[in-house]
């Protein structure tokens, strides 16, 4: 296909849950969606273990590492049971945190979103590999026109080039790109060039919901790996507010994981984290003679291997002197200082990314009027829990509604 003089009402870099989503939620437009991969939606397959966690019950702020007010707003034009209802033909177990799996698969999640965007007219362009952006003269407005009541804004197109040599104007762009995690997928950092060349700031970018690796002390984590348990873990940096996570770690060969972890990598900024490996454990009249791995709520080969790395025996807990008893207490307060993450190739999400108070509310640029910015691309990322696709979907929200009202009257213009 070729999109050749044909100048679209909106085009759309990225066929991923936000790019879809408004491509759905647009109607009578001449809509493009360009996609680098082969197929769409990659991320929407691989998410929720193939089963796509597609929102939450309970959606806040909180669940967020962003603005708080900028999220706050752009969650108040999307509810959980909105999304709930545009995927009406499937079937959804809320399971786990309030948490809404795809009955059947996260595949069945794609069909709808692509049926409904493609029912409202859009076209998608695969292997579009986007290179470049920049404003050019509309040649369909006469000199004359500049000067009768529009504005400059209504007198430019946007001109994307692609790797491949292939053109598309638009009207309207919204960078839909995606962030820098899982490259395997496609992951592209042409959203972050996109808004720098109009000379819009972004957030060092990093990985996030992603496991952490271990320096010496920890070492003793990758003779664990496999082991899971459930454990609490507490973050507390300078002017930030102590956060905790409780939930499933699991250890791995590179270090540790599980979805406790990966909530508490999104708002790790170095340094150490405390975890309580006994949550909900006193070690108060602890009389019994048997062994403390026979004792303790923890699979015993963690126990074994704790115990190992602090140099004591498997004994019972009377038997250990105060000091070791001390120790020992300290798995309910174990502080660990990473030594970093699992990487980009790991990570669930990236955060960092293009600043909102580069932003109006209606996610366009105030640098570059008609250009829009939604989704993983931005400087707000989820917790696990079904919270970043459904920011994806309430930004794209925000979005297809204010283009359809800006069209109306572009349309009245002419």
């Amino acid at each position: 296909m070729t999109a050749a003089n044909q100048i679209y009402d909106i085009l759309i870099i990225g066929a991923g849950a936000a790019g879809l989503f408004l491509a759905a939620n647009l109607h009578g437009k001449s809509v493009a969606i360009l996609e680098k991969n082969p197929s769409a939606g990659k991320k929407i397959i691989a998410s929720g273990g193939g089963k796509c966690n597609v929102t939450n019950r309970y959606i806040s702020a909180q669940n967020y590492l962003g603005d708080e007010e900028f999220v706050t707003k752009t969650l108040l034009n999307l509810d959980f049971s909105e999304v709930l209802e545009f995927f009406s033909e499937l079937k959804f177990k809320e399971i786990k945190q309030n948490q809404f799996f795809c009955a059947s698969s996260a595949k069945d999640v794609l069909g709808v979103l692509l049926r409904a965007s493609q029912q409202s007219g859009a076209k998608i362009f695969y292997n579009c590999d986007v290179k470049s952006v920049s404003k050019i003269s509309d040649p369909t407005k006469s000199d004359a026109n500049a000067h009768n009541g529009l504005s400059n804004s209504q007198n430019e197109i946007f001109e994307i080039l692609t790797h491949n040599g292939q053109k598309f104007s638009c009207k309207h762009l919204v960078i839909a790109s995606g962030g820098l995690s899982y490259k395997a997928l496609g992951a592209s950092d042409i959203g972050y060039e996109i808004a720098m060349s109009f000379g819009m700031q972004v957030a060092r970018t990093a990985p996030a919901l992603v496991g952490f690796t271990v320096q010496k002390d920890e070492f003793w984590f990758k003779n664990l790996s496999g082991v899971s348990l459930n454990a609490e873990i507490s973050l507390s940096a300078k002017n930030i507010a102590e956060r905790k996570f409780s939930g499933d770690v699991l250890f791995t060969h590179k270090g540790i994981s599980g979805p406790a972890v990966l909530n508490a990598s999104l708002f790790w900024q170095k340094g150490t984290m405390s975890i309580n490996f006994l949550p909900n454990f006193s070690f108060k009249n602890l009389n019994s003679k048997k062994q403390l791995s026979t004792i303790l709520p923890l699979p015993k080969r963690f126990t074994l291997e704790f115990l190992k790395s602090i140099n004591l025996a498997d004994n019972s807990f009377n038997e250990y002197s105060q000091a070791e008893k001390t120790e020992i207490l300290k798995l309910q307060e174990y502080k660990f200082a990473p030594a970093g993450t699992f990487g980009f190739e790991r990570a669930e999400v990236t955060k960092g990314g293009v600043l909102t108070n580069e932003l109006n509310q209606n996610f366009e640029s105030k640098k570059q009027r008609n250009l829009y910015f939604i989704g993983e691309v931005l400087d707000v990322t989820g917790m696990l829990g079904g919270y970043n696709i459904h920011f994806a979907f309430a930004s794209a929200k925000v979005v297809s509604d204010c283009l359809e009202l800006r069209l109306e009257r572009w349309l009245n213009y002419n």
